[in-house]
């Protein structure tokens, strides 16, 4: 049987559309992208590519612990960049939020992201 829920926390930004920050079936953990939103004023952070990096990883941490997981529970991770340049950044930020073993990941260059964010990142954790 499945069971499936939506999962919903104030400590991340609230969805901009008609989607769930991440939905529940069974242990399996589906995260919407995040985007560097600020979840108490809804605004992107200031600070260029690294505190929007720091955003995104933050957001998705409230997501996975309010889905009863954490960062740790991540399988697999897509990372989007308007600038693949930044890719170094993000590997360097990552390192301080994941432990090995680290999760599949993706990173794709795109031409723009909503709010005009520099990073987004989804995944799927199981917990």
């Amino acid at each position: 049987m499945i069971n499936k829920a939506a999962i919903h926390t104030d400590s991340a930004p609230d969805a901009i559309g008609t989607y769930s920050q991440a939905v529940k079936v069974n242990n399996t953990v589906y995260l919407s992208g995040q985007i560097p939103l600020d979840p108490s004023s809804m605004t992107l952070v200031d600070g260029g590519i690294e505190a929007q990096i720091k955003r995104v990883f933050d957001n998705l941490t409230a997501v996975c612990e309010a889905a009863g997981g954490s960062l740790q529970d991540i399988v697999k991770l897509n990372i989007y960049l308007t600038d693949l340049s930044h890719f170094p950044t993000v590997n360097e930020i990552m390192a301080s939020y994941f432990n090995a073993p680290y999760p599949a990941r993706a990173a794709i260059g795109i031409s723009q992201l909503p709010k005009d964010a520099l990073v987004e990142m989804d995944g799927v954790m199981v917990i």
